[in-house]
C-alpha cells in the first residue's frame, strides 16, 4: 500500500495544494480560532503564537507511540512547537505554551522527513501540527522529490478546521486526534478554545471519511485510516461516557482508540482542585467497562 501522497497525487497536485494552504495565512484560518492575522508578513497568531516560520521541538525516531505506529524501527516523530489549544494540565507545556524549540526552514523540514526514513521509521509523526499545516505540505512537497515514501500521521489536539482538512485529503494516511472532552463549557474553562465538542465532531468526521478505519497491515503496522486518542480525567471532565457514545455510535464500532489513564496534575492544573490528583483505578475502569459494552474493541 503505497501512501496516498503517491497513490493518488502528483508533484504538482502536493505544489497546488501548498499554494492554497499558505495563502490562508494571509488571513489566517488554518484552525478554527480564526485569528485573521497576515502570518506570512510575520504576524503572529493570537492562541498559536506562531509567525511564519517553523519552530520544532525534536525529530526522532519515537517507541512510545501506539503499537502499529511504533513496528520495529519507530515512529519518525516531528514534535511542532506551540499549539492551538491551551490546556492548563498540559504534560508539555515546555514545548507547547512556553514555545522551546529551534526555528527550521521548510527545507530543513524535508531533510527531516528524508532522515527519519532512512533510519528505518515507519511514518512520519507530525506532532501538534496544526499551526504549521501551510509550511509542513510545502516541505513535504521537497520530500516526495528527494524520494519520501512512507505514510504521513497527522498527531493532533482535535481542534481542526474541516475546510483545512479537506485540503490534506489524499496527504495525510493517518489521522490520530485526541478527543478532550465532550463539553465545550469544560474546554473553554481548561483549554481557552471556544465551541470544541461541535468543532471536534466535524472535523473527527471528516477524517474518517477520508481514511476509514485503521488499517494494520500482517507485519503490525498501521498503513492508513483513523486513531483516536482520549485520556480520561479525574471528576469525570472529559465527559468519556459522551465520547464513548459518538465514536461507537457516529464514527465506527471498529474505531481504533486508546484510552489513557496516564493523566497526573502538570502545567497549571494545581490551580483547579478537580484536576489536581491522578485519575483512580475505578474511574479508567467504568471507561473502559462502557466503551467494551458499546461494543469498542481495539486497542485501549
Amino acid at each position: 500500500m503505497l501512501p496516498l501522497y503517491l497513490e493518488k497525487l502528483t508533484i504538482n497536485d502536493l505544489r497546488q495544494r501548498a499554494d492554497v494552504l499558505q495563502q490562508i495565512l494571509t488571513e489566517c484560518k488554518i484552525c478554527p480560532n480564526e485569528c485573521n492575522v497576515n502570518r506570512l508578513e510575520s504576524g503572529k497568531g493570537i492562541y498559536c503564537h506562531s509567525t511564519n516560520k517553523v519552530i520544532i521541538s525534536s525529530f526522532v525516531p519515537h517507541f512510545g507511540e501506539e503499537p502499529p505506529l511504533v513496528g520495529f524501527s519507530g515512529s519518525g516523530t516531528i514534535f511542532f512547537t506551540n499549539c492551538n489549544l491551551s490546556c492548563v494540565f498540559c504534560q508539555n507545556y515546555d514545548i507547547s505554551q512556553l514555545g522551546h524549540g529551534s526555528r527550521v526552514s521548510i527545507e530543513q523540514l524535508s531533510e527531516m522527513m528524508i532522515s527519519l526514513q532512512s533510519r528505518g521509521c515507519h511514518n512520519i509523526n507530525l506532532v501538534t501540527p496544526t499551526h504549521f499545516v501551510p509550511q509542513i505540505i510545502s516541505a513535504l512537497v521537497l520530500a516526495v522529490d528527494k524520494g519520501l515514501e512512507i505514510p504521513i500521521v497527522y498527531n493532533c489536539g482535535g481542534y481542526e478546521s474541516v475546510e483545512t482538512l479537506k485540503l490534506l485529503e489524499d496527504i495525510v494516511d493517518i489521522y490520530m486526534p485526541d478527543i478532550k472532552y465532550s463539553d465545550s463549557e469544560t474546554a473553554a474553562r481548561l483549554s481557552g478554545i471556544k465551541n470544541y465538542w461541535y468543532v471536534v465532531q466535524s472535523a473527527v468526521k471528516e477524517m474518517h471519511r477520508q481514511v476509514g478505519d485503521l488499517h494494520i497491515n500482517r507485519r503490525g503496522i498501521a498503513k492508513r485510516g483513523l486513531l483516536i486518542r482520549h485520556l480520561v480525567l479525574p471528576n469525570d471532565l472529559a465527559g468519556s461516557k459522551k465520547v464513548i457514545d459518538f465514536i461507537a455510535d457516529q464514527i465506527s464500532k471498529e474505531t481504533y482508540i486508546n484510552i489513557m489513564d496516564q493523566y497526573y496534575p502538570a502545567n497549571k492544573a494545581n490551580q483547579h482542585n478537580e484536576l489536581n490528583r491522578r485519575i483512580t483505578n475505578e474511574e479508567y475502569q467504568r471507561v473502559i467497562n462502557y466503551a467494551k459494552q458499546k461494543g469498542l474493541s481495539r486497542e485501549f
